[in-house]
């Protein structure tokens, strides 16, 4: 891995470990596995599976198991309600909050969307996150690409982004993507950090539709059509759906936060075990 962010290390191994119990738990859902049997699905004791997750997010394993049911998806979206109405009515559909750090979001222009980059020199590298690693792009505007990596084959991102941006200038630099990282995920949160921007390119539906992902704040969620609403377009969540399909920033767009209405957690690029993560995770930190 080029770019190696250090304090990233030890939970992105927990998160390996992690993810598999979200798969187990998911899988068996319906006979509420034991503690005892999810640590021994992978292949820890108890008290091991117990650190590992107070490590990780603070919290015990049950508590936090509690975080990934529907019930508990229910409960975000009910506590949400109409948030994005009352965020949008305060004028502040541009930057959204989170972890107390502001995020910008510019487009790319109409020039390099047509040209294809054409003039742009991005950087990109791979780093460790609290959800495993992950790729990162930015240009000298903001941060263009955030991918969690599914599977560790760093060529194929690589072209995937390449193919994005087909006449961009693409530089590894792994120092960087390192500092970038380190600000993304940082080991405490920090009220005084300054702002990360992003340089997005999409329709203007999509940058619509990723506007209103930054105003849902950390640690909640919402539905499809509370997105399509939010957009003023409420007969458009399938439109919705695949625009947030779409995102290029994981994370930082967070469209994880979006949810069936329902309580299912439904489908991430990122994998469903991630995004059940992520929702534990943030509500782990919340509830702290």
């Amino acid at each position: 891995m080029s770019g190696q962010v250090a304090s990233g290390r030890q939970p992105a191994r927990d998160y390996a470990i992690i993810e598999k119990a979200i798969e187990f738990i998911d899988a068996h859902r319906k006979a509420q596995p034991s503690l005892g049997r999810i640590a021994a699905a992978v292949n820890l004791s108890e008290s091991h599976f117990q650190r590992l997750f107070s490590r990780w997010v603070g919290i015990s394993p049950k508590r936090f198991l509690q975080f990934l049911t529907k019930e508990h998806a229910k409960t975000l979206l009910r506590q949400t309600g109409n948030l994005l109405d009352a965020t949008y009515d305060t004028g502040l559909s541009g930057p959204g909050r989170l972890h107390d750090l502001f995020v910008h979001c510019e487009a790319v222009t109409p020039g390099h969307y047509k040209h294809k980059g054409k003039g742009l020199k991005i950087r990109y590298g791979f780093a460790f996150s609290p959800f495993g690693a992950c790729m990162i792009a930015s240009t000298d505007r903001g941060i263009c690409a955030l991918e969690f990596m599914r599977e560790s084959v760093e060529a194929r991102r690589v072209q995937l982004l390449r193919n994005q941006w087909p006449d961009a200038e693409l530089v590894e630099d792994g120092a960087h993507i390192d500092a970038l990282a380190r600000r993304i995920f940082p080991a405490a949160i920090e009220s005084s950090a300054a702002p990360l921007h992003l340089h997005v390119k999409g329709t203007n539906f999509q940058i619509k539709v990723w506007e209103a992902l930054l105003a849902v704040p950390f640690g909640a969620a919402v539905t499809y059509q509370a997105i399509a609403d939010a957009v003023g377009n409420p007969g458009a969540t399938r439109a919705v759906g695949t625009a947030i399909g779409k995102n290029p920033v994981a994370y930082l767009i967070p469209c994880h936060r979006v949810i069936r209405k329902m309580g299912d957690f439904g489908n991430y690029a990122g994998g469903r075990a991630r995004k059940m993560a992520l929702i534990g995770w943030e509500s782990a930190r919340r509830s702290r």
